[in-house]
């Protein structure tokens, strides 16, 4: 996983918006709320956080270079520690995947503003996923 790759994708996401947090964290939010974050060190991303459904969350987290986010893992949110841990394909899906589920919790009307609900009244990424 190339970190900063990651970060540009992470911009491109529907209605996604960024901004420095806690000193030097890059939060990725939608409708206000996080999504992914990212540590910066001299402007480049180090380690990528990012929430995961559920039933992911053990399975990669007992990959090497994968932890348990910290503050955030209660919440199933993972911390990619080690570029090789992850494809950029894999990375790609997990990252969008974590936008969709955030989006999915914000209300019809946040959705509906922020363009992600499609025909049938679902984020648009959350079926594609």
């Amino acid at each position: 996983m190339n970190f900063e790759r990651a970060r540009r994708f992470c911009a491109t996401l529907p209605a996604a918006t960024q901004e420095i947090k806690w000193g030097a964290d890059l939060c990725f939010c939608v409708g206000g709320r996080m999504f992914a974050v990212t540590w910066l060190h001299e402007q480049k991303a180090q380690r990528f956080s990012f929430k995961v459904d559920a039933h992911r969350f053990l399975e990669l987290t007992d990959r090497p270079g994968i932890a348990p986010a910290p503050y955030l893992a209660r919440a199933k949110w993972i911390q990619v520690q080690a570029t090789d841990a992850l494809t950029d394909t894999e990375a790609d899906a997990l990252l969008a995947r974590s936008h969709a589920l955030v989006a999915a919790r914000l209300t019809k009307k946040q959705q509906r503003e922020l363009g992600l609900l499609n025909a049938s009244k679902e984020p648009s990424d959350a079926r594609s996923l």
